[in-house]
């Protein structure tokens, strides 16, 4: 596990991109979610096999990485669940703002786990 930037409480420290790292973070944090991140992973696999390349993997890689981003900082998880909820609210300025707030968080935790 790496260190970083101090973002207040964090659940556990940011994991090494490796899928034995991933999986170790995503149990602590969310592991309701650990059957989809195998499944993806086994996706991501077949199709860099039948692609002869690693951008699948990769991408899973990143996917999951922003995904334990989100969920091991509270300051994350709270701004997305709140964005997520409004996405299908009847004010359509309420959606496009929660569409606009979903894509900062989206975006943030990206740039945290690629830096």
């Amino acid at each position: 596990m790496s260190t970083q930037a101090d973002h207040g409480h964090e659940l556990v420290p940011r994991p090494e991109h490796t899928p034995d790292a991933l999986r170790a973070a995503l149990a602590a944090v969310d592991p309701g979610r650990l059957p989809k991140m195998q499944r993806t992973k086994d996706e991501a696999f077949a199709k860099a096999v039948e692609w002869q390349s690693l951008s699948p993997v990769r991408s899973w890689v990143l996917t999951w990485a922003r995904d334990i981003e989100i969920a091991r900082r509270p300051d994350l998880t709270t701004r997305h669940a709140h964005a997520a909820s409004n996405l299908e609210h009847e004010d359509a300025a309420v959606a496009r703002k929660a569409l606009r707030e979903l894509s900062a968080v989206l975006d943030e935790a990206t740039k945290a786990v690629r830096a």
